[in-house]
Parts: structure tokens; sequence; C-alpha cells
């Protein structure tokens, strides 16, 4: 009898030290005095470590082809991929494909879309986008990032999730648990999502960002929250310049580590 693969442990005991300057005063964790090759070399090394810490990073939005991974991910604005995953099966069972989605009833695609939020604009971005797919594309999704920008509803932010996810294609998802911790880990000081995509672009190799980037979300869903980082229990913190911005009592922050059962992929 084959006996389960333990659940990834993503608390790591931090070295005993106190808290960070940024930490104590509330100063900005981007040190200007840094040189770049000093940046990129700590960057690279964290990233190393949460490769360790998430072996089992990924998209964690339900898909099997690139149509459904553009429209989950659409709808997963405002809401929890949990949410949108529960939604998509019936969703997908109606409409397969762009030119179903594309000639949907309204109304009966909004009650499907209700759950998931803001339902009526979802309802207009999906619409939008499989109509536009079906009259300039085809029907097919666009491999390409000038193509999917131009879709209604799809910004860099979808278009990278979908070419890393459905096309190979290298690609960093900046969303909001990405933005913070890069800004945390004293990465950048940039609050634009294009600018902070440029920024981590040039410290990390272009062939991780993808698996990156899923491992930076991962990070910021189960160890670094946005209201109380577990700093204690982070395999990160001898290298971050904001540790003590949450509990560094181990076993206080140990209690905050979501485990994947447990977490809310939000």
């Amino acid at each position: 009898m084959s006996v389960p693969a333990p659940e990834p442990a993503y608390a790591r005991p931090a070295p005993v030290r106190r808290p960070t300057k940024a930490a104590r005063t509330g100063a900005s964790p981007f040190d200007s005095a840094e040189t770049a090759l000093s940046r990129t070399r700590r960057a690279r090394r964290m990233a190393r470590e949460l490769a360790v810490i998430h072996p089992d990073a990924r998209c964690e939005l339900d898909f099997t082809n690139a149509f459904e991974l553009l429209v989950a991910t659409v709808l997963s604005a405002q809401t929890t991929d949990k949410m949108v995953n529960k939604v998509t099966p019936t969703l997908f069972a109606k409409y397969p494909d762009a030119v179903a989605l594309a000639g949907a009833d309204r109304e009966e695609l909004e009650t499907i879309l209700k759950p998931t939020g803001f339902f009526r604009a979802k309802a207009n971005s999906v619409l939008g986008l499989s109509q536009a797919l079906v009259e300039r594309f085809d029907g097919e999704v666009p491999g390409r990032m000038a193509d999917l920008v131009t879709l209604p509803g799809v910004g860099r932010k979808t278009a990278n999730v979908v070419l890393g996810n459905a096309f190979g294609v290298p690609g960093l998802t900046v969303d909001t648990h990405f933005g913070r911790l890069v800004r945390r880990f004293g990465w950048t000081a940039e609050e634009d999502p294009v600018k902070v995509e440029a920024e981590i672009a040039a410290l990390i190799p272009k062939k991780e960002w993808t698996d990156f980037s899923h491992r930076v979300i991962f990070h910021g869903r189960r160890v670094c929250h946005a209201k109380k980082a577990a700093c204690g229990a982070c395999g990160l913190a001898q290298w971050c310049p904001s540790f003590g911005i949450g509990p560094v009592d181990p076993e206080v922050a140990l209690k905050l580590v979501k485990s994947p059962a447990a977490s809310d992929t939000e």
C-alpha cells in the first residue's frame, strides 16, 4: 500500500535576530544604497530558498486549456481562486469555448458568475473577450502578450498568467501578493505593477519567472500575510529587510502559517 506524500512544511524557524529598522520604524525596506549586484545576489538567494519552501507552488486556478485559464483569471479579480474553481465547472460545461461563450445569454451567464462578485462587470468582460477571440483570432487564445492585452478585461497580469501556464512563455504575475512581497523584500520601491514587473525581471532569470511567481504568491498566501506576517517561521528571514513586521517568536509565528489544505487561496 502506498503511503501518501507528506504535505510541504512551509514554516522554517527564523534565526534569532532583532526586528529590522524598517520593521521598527515603518521606514521603507528598499535600501537605495544597496548596489544592483548585491540586490540581485540577495534576490536570487531568496528565490532559491522559496523553491525549497514551496516545492508544490503552481497556478491554483483549475483549467484544461488556454481559454479556460484566460476566463478563470479574469473572473479571479476581487475573489478567491477557490471560489472561481467552484464556478468554472458549471460555466465551461455550458460554454466550453469562445464561440459558445460569445453567444451566451447574459442573464444565464450572470447567474452562474454571481458567486464571484462584480458579476455584471465580469459578464461584460468574458462576453467581450470571447467575442473578440471569435472575431479576431478564430476563437483561439493568442500566444502573444501584444495580442492578449487587446482583449477586454485582460491586462499584463492576466496575460502573463496565461502565457506562463498555458503556453510555457515565461512571465511575472504581479498580483497583490507579488507586489506586496517584493516590496517587503526590498527588491523594489515601485507601486505600479508594470514598473514592478520590469524591476523584478532584472533580478530573476527569465526561465524562472513563471515558477518564481507561483512561489512568491504561495508565500504571500501562506506565510507572509498582508496583516500579520509569520516572520518567526519564515525561511527568508535572514535576508529580509522587513523581518519583524509580524511576530518573531517561532511558536507564535508558526500558528499563522497556513497549510495547503487550510489555505484560502485569495
